[in-house]
């Protein structure tokens, strides 16, 4: 097979695609290299057609090979396992824009396997990604409406920055992925510091004008290696079947759909449905008599949106339903949020914990850990289904990210709270945007757990209705069945000061800038609605965290006395949090972080701490133990593993025989440093703390003898 390189500049690196030499069985299969990143992209085609679906075959797959990155994989296998979050995620990014560029009547398996073979950590593999799968569905048999570019974009003191490096967006107030074809955008992916809208459009504007070059390279590969595209099947129903069924439903449908809740219309559609097929089974197939009754369904709810702006909850087209918010349900948990709106109905659990609690990352990153995780369980009995519950899916794990997303910039750093912060959103009930549900009940747990959060953040999803003649009508608060029928889910989340997160798909052929810009103003004034709902229930965090929630010390010490705390393998601080009940987290600079539930468990442990790295001075007083005696004085431990001498004569106000007459092994004493000398050993005295003999305030007599000793002594400490 012969070796074809193509490439183009684009952000000021190179673009380079080759084809012919890796995967050479595969239908097609190109490299992708940017920077020091390569990604192997190939797509596998099933010879016939799968029976018995209705629906796209389409699967992405996304492979972290940790090789790439120069990593050995954690944990005892040391092999790569399941997809790690960040996979997940980059599946999703290469899946949504190619699907609704497929024809959605084919029906042959298609695979498209991402393998990252090198990673640099600076250029990102998940939009050359992207750019592969566009590449190798250009190349082949399949009838695709593409090629589609894509490329991400940066906001860097205040200039835009076309594929910025993952450095460059730890300082970056936007981190957006735009991908489209060449007449219009197909996908939006973004995170953001609370920026303005008028900043998110300038630059997706910018990213959809740069993606053109990219356009143009794969069309250049598709001229030059593609082969003739197959005709798409049309699986569209008879049209005596169509015929057949539209009588029947006469006065009936319109009835059926517009119920003054989802179950009611639900079940409506299903007795409706029903009924048609009952009275057509014999004439006609079930299968094509359900195919036009559900094509009937769609054209009714479009047509009414278009033509008479009435939508199936007789809302306006800006309207959203009713709001209600609750915090504190839950009375042993750090904190919790209820939010509702209509049906779709979403709890959220705060949980705080150490920073050993943090997420260990084992990615191509370079991040190695997480402190703020949000997760998104969706069961079955929130849709009034029964199923079975497994472990969650590439859906579970999209929707929670974006929530997460969109919380993460007013989540306080760690020097403010030293807490790891765990969300859990329990979808109650769905009917239309449970992710923006999610990141709305999640902001009220926050602030409810005492979580010192910038301000808060809300989101709505927006939806879109168009047709052929270009017309076209905005949805605010997407629901369930409009979702189904329509063209758009168009996630946005922010605060009242800028845009946090923003997440756009489509199943029509892509969006203009017109479209674009109008939803995204439409759902502004709607974020601003429901931050006025939340805010009246609660408009700032708690002033202090649950009584139940640990309480975080912050310390410093010595960095050169880390390893005495920590102790051989762990042991002293172990042993230290054992006995105190609480948890140490030690960073390289000394800053201890003690975790408890109670304060005097918290100052137990400060105490021990310091008592191991604190150096004394002369005329502080301590309470010890004796730990041995001596013919010429008593060594008391008057900190952890710190011995100093009480001499004989500082044992007593009074002249001393032998030591035994005033103390013995075991004995408390409080003493005070009266002397370190040049050596570090430490002088104590007991003397220098009683009364005088006599009246009250009469000078003490002076020791017998100044108190001497040998030389060093082998003991603990110093001595």
């Amino acid at each position: 097979m012969t070796i074809r390189t193509f490439q183009r500049e684009v952000g000021g690196r190179n673009l380079i695609i080759e084809t012919g030499k890796l995967g050479q069985q595969a239908s097609a299969a190109v490299t992708v290299k940017y920077g020091e990143t390569v990604v192997l992209v190939t797509l596998g085609m099933g010879s016939e057609p799968r029976e018995g679906v209705d629906f796209l075959p389409l699967t992405i797959d996304y492979e972290e090979r940790l090789y790439a990155a120069g990593k050995i994989p954690g944990g005892f296998i040391r092999r790569e396992g399941r997809p790690s979050e960040q996979a997940t995620l980059a599946s999703r990014l290469v899946d949504r824009p190619l699907r609704p560029l497929l024809p959605k009547s084919w029906r042959h398996d298609i695979q498209i396997i991402n393998t990252v073979l090198s990673a640099d950590q600076e250029n990102d593999p998940d939009v050359l990604a992207v750019i592969g799968g566009s590449a190798v569905l250009a190349m082949s048999e399949i009838p695709f409406a593409g090629p589609v570019g894509a490329i991400r974009v940066g906001y860097v003191n205040n200039e835009m920055v076309l594929n910025p490096t993952l450095p460059q967006l730890e300082n970056s107030q936007l981190d957006l992925v735009v991908v489209s074809t060449k007449e219009a955008v197909v996908m939006i992916e973004a995170g953001a510091k609370e920026v303005s809208e008028e900043i998110v459009l300038r630059a997706i504007e910018l990213a959809h004008e740069a993606n053109q070059k990219i356009v143009g390279l794969l069309e250049e590969i598709r001229l030059a290696c593609g082969r003739p595209k197959v005709a798409a099947p049309a699986y569209e129903p008879a049209p005596e079947v169509v015929a057949a069924v539209a009588p029947l439903l006469e006065g009936k449908l319109e009835e059926a759909l517009y119920q003054p809740d989802k179950p009611q219309r639900q079940q409506a559609l299903d007795a409706l449905r029903q009924e048609v097929v009952a009275k057509l089974s014999e004439s006609f197939p079930k299968e094509d008599i359900k195919s036009a009754f559900e094509t009937r369904v769609r054209a009714e709810i479009r047509g009414n949106v278009l033509n008479k702006a009435q939508r199936v909850s007789r809302r306006a087209m800006d309207e959203i339903r009713p709001l209600e918010c609750e915090v504190g349900l839950l009375p042993r948990t750090h904190g919790s949020g209820l939010f509702s709106r209509g049906l779709t109905q979403v709890l959220t659990i705060t949980t705080l914990g150490s920073k050993s609690m943090e997420q260990q990352l084992d990615g191509l990153g370079i991040e190695e850990t997480k402190r703020f995780i949000h997760h998104y369980n969706f069961p079955p009995f929130s849709t009034g289904e029964v199923k079975r519950i497994g472990v969650p899916g590439r859906r579970e794990v999209g929707h929670g990210a974006l929530a997460e997303r969109a919380l993460l910039p007013v989540i306080p750093s760690e020097e403010v709270f030293p807490y790891t912060m765990r969300l859990v959103s329990e979808v109650l009930s769905s009917n239309g945007s449970t992710s923006m549900g999610s990141t709305c009940a999640s902001s009220l747990s926050l602030m409810d757990a005492g979580v010192p959060i910038k301000t808060a953040v809300a989101g709505i999803a927006m939806g879109l209705v168009t047709d052929e003649s270009g017309r076209y009508a905005i949805l605010t608060d997407l629901e369930g069945i409009e979702d189904n029928y329509g063209d758009m889910d168009f996630k946005v989340a922010g605060t009242a000061q800028g845009v946090t997160a923003m997440q756009l798909d489509i199943k029509i052929k892509g969006l203009t800038m017109e479209i674009i810009r109008n939803a995204v103003q439409q759902a502004k004034t709607a974020r601003f609605r429901v931050l006025e709902a939340m805010n009246k229930v609660i408009s700032s965090p708690r002033a202090e965290v649950s009584k139940y929630a640990p309480r975080m010390y912050k310390i410093s010490i010595d960095p050169d006395k880390i390893g005495a705390v920590i102790g051989t393998g762990g042991k002293t601080v172990r042993a230290i949090a054992s006995e105190t009940n609480t948890t140490i987290d030690i960073e390289n600079d000394g800053t201890v972080i003690v975790g408890a539930t109670d304060e005097a468990s918290a100052r137990k442990a400060i105490a021990m701490i310091e008592g191991i790295t604190k150096e004394a001075k002369v005329g502080e007083i301590y309470t010890g133990k004796v730990t041995r005696i001596l013919n010429f004085g008593a060594m008391v431990e008057y900190l952890p593993n710190r011995e100093g001498l009480v001499h004989i004569s500082e044992l007593a106000d009074h002249r001393v025989g032998k030591v035994e007459d005033v103390v013995k092994v075991g004995d408390e004493l409080t003493v005070k440093v009266v002397d370190i000398d040049s050596m570090g050993r430490v002088n104590l005295s007991r003397r220098a703390l009683l009364e005088p003999e006599g009246a009250a305030g009469e000078p003490r007599r002076p020791p017998s003898r100044p108190p001497q000793r040998p030389g060093p002594v082998r003991s603990r400490g110093r001595y």
